[in-house]
């Protein structure tokens, strides 16, 4: 490749970050959000008459989750505030998601991206990232997502001039994307939602999408979902006592968490599937899961639960496993 070649990237990203609205506009990025929110009909006939569960499909951002809004409102507000300029590199630490919104945008506006993520997460989300062209730097699988926190942290310490690191987990920027999530919500269930359920990767959902159903009816409650131990299987999510706590989660705006065990949410992810045709990921079983239970205990109510990605990034997982010729049941 000449350097001409090698520089035109760069050239372009000069030139959109002039604008970053027009830049995105006809591209992917647009479709950022707007989300279908489907309502369970067969998985729980048992609910009382008066309760209703919904799901909001995350995975049908451009994307595949649900991190494609912070991600992209942390690049914008860093562009606007002059934090992330020309010539630097996006680096940041993720469990994939993030790291696939991330890449996704560096294609789109031309600048480039590398990620710090676990060396055990899914090869689907490999892949996707490196078709993607980000640059991914593998760390140790039992340290877990704090691991990849860690070794980011090490390298933004190492050439700080090089790296601008949105720091997904202590970004204001992320919880900040949910208020569109929140309104999305509100407006989908003619404003009567009356339970919110998340699970917690980096708590910008629960905690940005919450605030923004408080701020529209404060009567609104709001639960968290997490693994109900620390060795858990289900990627993506923290166990917040075992965990490096984000600095925009505030467990005590919260009005519950729901323990979920690695099982109950595979399974739940599969009978997603094969009972309702919503094809999911395991940290969308887990919310599903905690839904159900918080809406068994209701004898009315609108729950609405987040379905933060698709199944299809989880296949080659045991989320998955099944025998030639035989679904697993």
């Amino acid at each position: 490749m000449d350097a001409l070649a090698r520089a035109m990237p760069m050239m372009e990203f000069r030139r959109r970050f002039a604008d970053v609205d027009a830049a995105i506009a006809g591209t992917v990025l647009r479709m950022v959000g707007n989300t279908p929110l489907v309502r369970l009909r067969h998985i729980a006939p048992d609910l009382p008459e008066r309760v209703e569960v919904w799901l909001k499909l995350e995975g049908m951002n451009p994307g595949g989750s649900v991190k494609d809004r912070p991600a992209l409102q942390m690049v914008r507000d860093a562009i606007a505030d002059g934090r992330f300029t020309d010539g630097k590199v996006l680096l940041d630490s993720t469990s994939g998601n993030t790291g696939i919104a991330y890449a996704l945008i560096g294609a789109v506006l031309g600048f480039p991206v590398e990620l710090c993520m676990p060396g055990n997460v899914s090869v689907e989300r490999k892949k996707i990232l490196s078709n993607y062209g980000a640059r991914i730097i593998f760390t140790d699988p039992m340290e877990g997502s704090d691991g990849a926190i860690l070794k980011s942290r090490e390298i933004l310490h190492n050439e700080p001039e090089k790296y601008f690191k949105p720091d997904q987990y202590n970004n204001p920027s992320n919880p900040k994307a949910h208020l569109a999530t929140a309104r999305e919500i509100f407006e989908q269930t003619g404003g009567r939602i009356t339970h919110f359920v998340a699970s917690i990767g980096t708590g910008g959902t629960v905690m940005g999408t919450g605030e923004g159903l408080r701020r529209l009816n404060p009567e609104v409650r709001v639960f968290a979902c997490e693994p109900d131990n620390p060795f858990h299987g289900l990627e993506g999510l923290k166990h917040m006592e075992s965990s490096i706590v984000p600095g925009i989660y505030h467990e005590d705006r919260l009005d519950g968490k729901i323990p979920v065990e690695t099982e109950a949410a595979y399974e739940m992810t599969r009978r997603l599937a094969r009972e309702e045709g919503i094809f999911v990921g395991q940290s969308s079983g887990a919310a599903a899961v905690a839904a159900l239970e918080l809406a068994r205990g209701l004898d009315e109510g609108v729950v609405v639960a987040v379905m933060p990605d698709r199944g299809d990034k989880y296949m080659s997982t045991r989320t998955w496993e099944f025998e030639e010729g035989k679904t697993v049941r």
